[in-house]
């Protein structure tokens, strides 16, 4: 699994190191009124401690080749910006699912659309993907766009898809495949 950074229109996505976890947290909490409703993990709370942790498990899901998970950081100023990655890799039918998150500070500038792009073009090239899905509550209008503005195909509304906070809910199915 190709583990190196990506550069992508003034964006570097690169795995987490553990340097970052004090930004990341920083991140969540200011965030959190945008995120939180469709991200539960996201709290005024949020800590180096808990960032710390989601790197380990990123790692080790990286290991696994099931996930490759990025920090989002402006290339010319290092800025944290989000984070997105391709996750539920499955290997043998070739697809997975895309998922992106920015700081509230720095929304609305396309940086999630430019991150699907990005990370789209390296499934397809390095990671031998046909399909990558990005799955959004119905409600998320600024993840919805952001899908939209990307290129992603919206295929229609899948009952109980996801699960927010123990309750399920409806989400539009995004698809990209390559050209």
């Amino acid at each position: 699994m190709e583990s190196s950074a990506i550069v992508f229109e003034g964006l570097l996505l690169r795995p987490f190191e553990d340097s970052d976890a004090p930004v990341f947290a920083e991140a969540v909490r200011e965030s959190v009124e945008s995120v939180s409703r469709w991200m539960p993990w996201a709290s005024h709370d949020y800590s180096a401690a808990q960032a710390l942790e989601w790197f380990a498990a990123c790692g080790a899901q990286r290991v696994a080749a099931t996930a490759l998970e990025f920090g989002i950081f402006c290339q010319n100023t290092g800025v944290f910006l989000g984070g997105a990655g391709l996750n539920e890799i499955r290997r043998e039918p070739r697809f997975c699912n895309l998922g992106y998150w920015v700081r509230q500070s720095r929304q609305g500038q396309g940086i999630a659309s430019r991150c699907v792009r990005a990370l789209a073009a390296h499934g397809f090239a390095n990671e031998g993907l046909q399909r990558i899905e990005i799955v959004v509550a119905t409600g998320n209008a600024a993840s919805e766009k952001a899908a939209l503005k990307s290129g992603a195909l919206r295929e229609g509304i899948a009952r109980n898809r996801l699960v927010i906070n123990d309750q399920p809910v409806p989400a539009y199915m995004f698809s990209l495949v390559p050209e």
